[in-house]
């Protein structure tokens, strides 16, 4: 089982983590381009690619480039139900980076790659591990809780967010998984808990 977890940049001069998830064995590097991203993917052969960027639209909205709503998705709109904190993607540096991730996965699945919307901040939320801006050494920390291995010391939040994205991938193989949204609009793939535990998350948020 190799996994592919992708925190993208909004713009290729900015750092994406980008993790390589085989069983619980993380390894780990920074990209840039577009090509080099690409590259990496395809070379890897993975079952599934999980990408920390928004990979869709809103119903009724044909480009972001056209002032007015809509501005959010219905996966935006379940995100703000279980209380989890994320930005519209018409809210403006998110406009380049849904550009580029709609741009990554339409590429990717014409290679015949299986592509996922993963959001690794409202996973950790859910995890109950911290935010990587928040402690990156809780998250690092709370990642090895779960099993995974060979995760340096030195790793940089986009690393982390890639690691986690990757694990998200894992659990939808899985099938410990939990889509919100509309399958006809886009989905984003959220980790699983049992609803005790997702009760406990609304309530406390």
């Amino acid at each position: 089982m190799r996994i592919v977890g992708i925190d993208l940049a909004g713009v290729e001069g900015r750092e994406t983590g980008f993790c390589v998830l085989e069983k619980f064995d993380v390894k780990v590097k920074v990209l840039h381009s577009d090509r080099e991203i690409l590259e990496e993917t395809i070379g890897t052969k993975p079952l599934v690619v999980a990408v920390d960027a928004p990979l869709c639209l809103p119903k009724g909205r044909a480009s972001l480039q056209v002032p007015g709503g809509p501005h959010l998705r219905k996966c935006d709109k379940d995100l703000q139900s279980m209380g989890i904190k994320f930005f519209p993607i018409s809210l403006g540096p998110m406009r380049k980076l849904t550009e580029r991730g709609m741009r990554l996965k339409e590429s990717l699945e014409s290679m015949g790659l299986r592509v996922i919307e993963v959001y690794p901040g409202g996973a950790q939320d859910i995890l109950g591990l911290p935010r990587a801006k928040v402690n990156l050494r809780g998250l690092r920390e709370g990642l090895e809780r779960l099993g995974l291995k060979n995760l340096p010391s030195s790793l940089n939040p986009h690393e982390l967010d890639a690691v986690t994205s990757a694990f998200v991938g894992k659990l939808y193989l899985e099938g410990a998984y939990l889509p919100l949204g509309d399958p006809e609009e886009g989905l984003i793939i959220m980790p699983r808990l049992p609803e005790p535990a997702n009760q406990r998350l609304r309530f406390h948020r």
